[in-house]
């Protein structure tokens, strides 16, 4: 249930050093909800400084080879007694703050550590006793700070002046405490071995637990198998599973509102409910996610929705200027990009972040193949750019519009010059084009004279004939 120290805890805590240990100067290793201290004087001999608050440490041992370490906080566990740290020679500062010390003649132990300026006891049942601080300012005569208060010398004299009575009344006082602590681990003990004893019958109270063949359950069995109405099981199992919650919510509250007594077995049952708690929890959040059915992305009809399940801010522009639309999506800053997928598509966009999907319809078509995307450095926002459509096209038909110009014109031009052509006078004086046979002998050149050619007279018997005054008569 607790987790032990392990090397691959030791190297995930020491990214620092790039997870080297056995160099390490450094190591935290607090709310790791560690039971006993092992292998850490091995592995890191060259610690300085070492983290273990708020863990399940009883007993602290196993660090008694640190020669280097200087600081060791050992706060809000479930250490009784200081003991094994005399090896730990270069030690200047040790919290204990929040523990089980009751038997404050322990602190006797610290002699040996010369170095020691700082200790801190404050919240231990030794606190309490009468006297505690001149029996420690007495006994560790290398201290400068108590509890976070300055050690003065008026209060050292004073202290070994009174000393006598002050050590009597410690063991008076720790001999209670060590009555009243054996007294309680009894009636703890006492407890769980009833509470082992009720949950042993229940369990044996149960059909099948002896495995013996029990009729009643074997009938009830079977004619729950051939019964029909399905919906009547169902509503059944449903009301026994809310009735199942029903009676775990009232024994966590019965658990909550019991009164207990400040102690290590207190201490270690609350730590196992809240993880007994926890596991629950995390079965039923595992049967809900099974049960959840797919979100939907594109309805049966093809419409595609808009889905933002990671909750993200954006912003869609319409960039004019270059014809395309930018989507600014403000993903987690320090997130990685290989956690991020990217699919442009004709009518709309959708982005994977760490499986949690945002999709979008765009407003108009695009080019996915021209689109592209890319993580701002400043912000870490992911920005698409998505070029529209609409930007080959109307290019094409520019260039379709201007071909068709210069072939108009060119058709106009071929017409005009083949009226011009065909208005043309067959007399060779005034043809446009050079006569190749009057080249060489241009000089000797004359003319020749047309052939007569005889006059048609029209005939008045013809029906075309048109006899018509105003024209001139033939020469």
């Amino acid at each position: 249930m607790f987790s032990p120290v392990t090397e691959d805890l030791i190297r995930r805590n020491a990214e620092h050093n790039e997870c080297v240990i056995f160099s390490l100067e450094e190591l935290s290793l607090h709310q790791q909800e560690i039971e006993r201290l092992e292998h850490i004087d091995k592995w890191c001999r060259d610690l300085k400084i070492l983290y273990l608050q708020n863990n399940l440490i009883g007993k602290i041992e196993n660090v008694s080879k640190l020669k280097k370490l200087e600081y060791l906080n050992l706060a809000l566990n479930n250490i009784e007694k200081i003991e094994n740290l005399e090896g730990c020679e270069g030690l200047t500062k040790l919290d204990l703050t929040v523990n089980f010390i009751g038997e404050l003649s322990s602190v006797k132990t610290l002699q040996h550590n010369i170095h020691l300026k700082e200790l801190f006891l404050m919240g231990n049942p030794c606190a309490d006793f009468d006297g505690y601080r001149e029996f420690v300012v007495v006994n560790l005569q290398q201290l400068k700070w108590l509890d976070g208060k300055e050690i003065e010398r008026s209060e050292r004299i004073q202290a070994l002046q009174n000393y006598p009575a002050v050590e009597q009344k410690i063991r008076d006082q720790e001999k209670a405490y060590c009555l009243q602590r054996s007294k309680e681990k009894k009636e703890e003990q006492k407890r769980l071995e009833e509470e082992d004893g009720n949950g042993e019958e229940q369990r044996r109270s149960e059909p099948g637990f002896d495995r013996r063949w029990h009729p009643d359950a074997h009938a009830a069995t079977s004619s729950s198998i051939e019964n029909k109405d399905n919906l009547q099981v169902r509503d059944s199992q449903e009301e026994e599973s809310n009735a199942n919650k029903l009676d775990k919510s009232d024994d966590d509250l019965a658990f909550w509102n019991k009164p207990s007594s400040f102690t290590p077995e207190s201490r270690l049952e609350t730590l196992r409910h809240v993880e007994k708690q926890r596991k629950t929890q995390e079965k039923l959040s595992e049967k809900k996610k099974r049960v959840k059915a797919p979100r939907t992305l594109v309805t049966e009809d093809g419409k595609v929705l808009n889905v933002n399940e990671a909750k993200l801010d954006f912003s869609l522009k319409d960039d004019e200027k270059h014809n395309q639309f930018s989507l600014d999506l403000a993903v987690y800053r320090y997130m990685d990009t290989s956690l991020i997928e990217v699919d442009v598509q004709p009518t709309y966009v959708r982005v994977m972040v760490k499986g949690k999907i945002f999709q979008l319809v765009l407003p108009a078509e695009v080019q996915p193949d021209r689109s592209s995307a890319k993580r701002s450095q400043t912000t870490g926002h992911l920005v698409i750019s998505m070029p529209r459509v609409e930007e080959v096209i109307t290019g094409g038909r520019q260039k379709s519009k201007s071909v068709k110009t210069t072939l108009d014109c060119s058709k106009d031009q071929t017409n005009k010059r083949t009226k011009q052509i065909e208005k043309l006078e067959v007399d060779p004086s005034k043809h446009s084009c050079p006569n190749v046979a009057t080249i060489v002998q241009e000089k000797k050149h004359t003319p020749r004279k047309l052939a007569s050619q005889p006059k048609i007279v029209p005939n008045e018997e013809d029906p075309d004939f048109d006899d018509n005054p105003e024209v001139p008569p033939l020469i």
